[in-house]
């Protein structure tokens, strides 16, 4: 996932790096049956499908749909059958054509472009993975990866070389020369995603690509695309109608209800601050541990030291943080381990003059996690512990840390407010009950 503080949580947050939205859906509408330009007639703004289908007989595919996407996010547009969210993936890039509004990625106007300029937009600005893997019984496993690249017109030893490195990204390094009927749906779906990786674009559209897969397998295939996702950095527009699914992978998740944007926001904010009933009800079995991450509750690393640094330095700056440990790091705060005044004491007493030259002092199988870590990672890691846990990015760099007491507290205010939405609904209900009944 990209950093928190890429993303916006409202819908028309998110900028690229250019400080434009790198997708960006503007009102729009697709209206299946005759005369759908009477749909959009402004005294019937206020109107929904079943009004459409019932006095007019068009079906609502998207209602005035708005969002924007920026550059390396994923973002999930979920929802149920008929909600929407697969129209609105294949509107994209036209091949369903939206009967109104506008669409822009990465600087080009979708709806205003030719048949001839969408067509080499498909083929070199975006790639798509779907639920069915469409993969050709007869050509093997490099030829139906690389197929994207021989639509591109790439000569054959380039796109061979190309296409086994994306093979071997995705796990299927050695089977470049097996068939589809040899490979496990599980891999046939690698062959898929290969395929759109091998084209290297930026983009990424994902239609319910895991959603025909064993359970196990599904669970694998979303840990492999978080991992790709934190080498490559797409922007991916993933479409699922599996909640659990959506707040695992998504940056940001809009929900979909008949044809409409019911809500955009983070994994945290579609649980927590659902903003109206539908959303509520979709999200009120979702266990809280599952979505608040250590983004939430870390804080600044109260007591670091470095390698070159002795074990009187490290009491000194242990003592300081009022703690009983320290993080031991490099010159570029790169994370080695963990140091506990104990063995800081022991240190001192051995005559250790520098800790890089005595590394049995410190803990280096003292794990630290990414600050996308979910609690329910981190709650068994702190019970387990005497100390925090460290925090590190991709690079491996101490960025914070997490106490035991922050994850309970957090666990707490946030129940506490799914338990005011709660009574907040209940008041609403009664409410309204009562002006009925006068």
């Amino acid at each position: 996932m990209v950093a928190a503080d890429k993303i916006a949580a409202a819908a028309g947050g998110p900028e690229g790096n250019d400080g434009q939205p790198y997708i960006r859906v503007n009102s729009v509408w697709k209206v299946f049956g005759r005369n759908p330009e009477r749909v959009l007639e402004p005294q019937y703004a206020d109107h929904d499908k079943t009004f459409f289908q019932s006095e007019f007989g068009n079906v609502i595919g998207l209602q005035d749909v708005s969002f924007d996407v920026a550059r390396g996010e994923t973002f999930v547009i979920m929802g149920l059958s008929g909600s929407g969210k697969s129209t609105m993936v294949r509107c994209l890039i036209r091949l369903i054509e939206p009967t109104a509004g506008e669409i822009v990625i990465a600087g080009e106007e979708i709806t205003g472009m030719t048949d001839k300029e969408l067509i080499e937009f498909r083929r070199n600005k975006i790639a798509m993975v779907f639920q069915h893997y469409g993969l050709m019984p007869h050509r093997n496993v490099i030829e139906n990866a690389g197929w994207g690249l021989e639509v591109q017109g790439v000569k054959k030893p380039e796109r061979d070389a190309r296409t086994r490195e994306v093979l071997a990204l995705v796990g299927l390094a050695g089977w470049e020369d097996s068939y589809p009927r040899q490979l496990s749906g599980g891999m046939q779906q690698r062959v898929g995603l290969a395929r759109a990786l091998a084209v290297d674009t930026d983009i990424l559209l994902m239609d319910e690509p895991f959603s025909g897969l064993d359970p196990l397998i599904r669970r694998q295939m979303q840990d492999e695309l978080l991992r790709l996702q934190t080498e490559l950095h797409k922007t991916i527009v993933f479409i699922t109608h599996d909640l659990n699914e959506a707040l695992k992978l998504g940056d940001r998740i809009a929900i979909m209800h008949d044809g409409k944007v019911a809500q955009i926001g983070s994994p945290e904010d579609i649980v927590l601050r659902p903003e109206d009933e539908y959303v509520g009800d979709f999200t009120q079995d979702v266990r809280l541990e599952t979505i608040l991450t250590a983004t939430k509750v870390m804080v600044h690393p109260k007591a670091t030291v470095m390698g070159h640094q002795g074990p009187r330095a490290a009491l000194h700056t242990i003592g300081d943080s009022d703690g009983d440990a320290a993080w031991v790091v490099d010159m570029a705060q790169h994370y080695i381990g963990l140091l506990s005044i104990a063995n800081a004491e022991r240190a001192l007493r051995a005559g250790v003059k520098r800790l890089d030259e005595a590394w049995d002092y410190v803990d280096r199988e003292y794990l630290a996690v990414a600050p996308t870590t979910s609690f329910d990672q981190l709650i068994p890691m702190a019970m387990t512990s005497d100390y925090p846990i460290p925090i590190t990015d991709a690079q491996n760099i101490l960025i914070g840390e997490v106490h035991r007491s922050a994850l309970a507290e957090a666990i707490a205010e946030t129940s506490n407010a799914d338990q005011d939405y709660a009574a907040n609904v209940a008041a609403n209900e009664a409410l309204a009950a009562d002006a009925a009944a006068s």
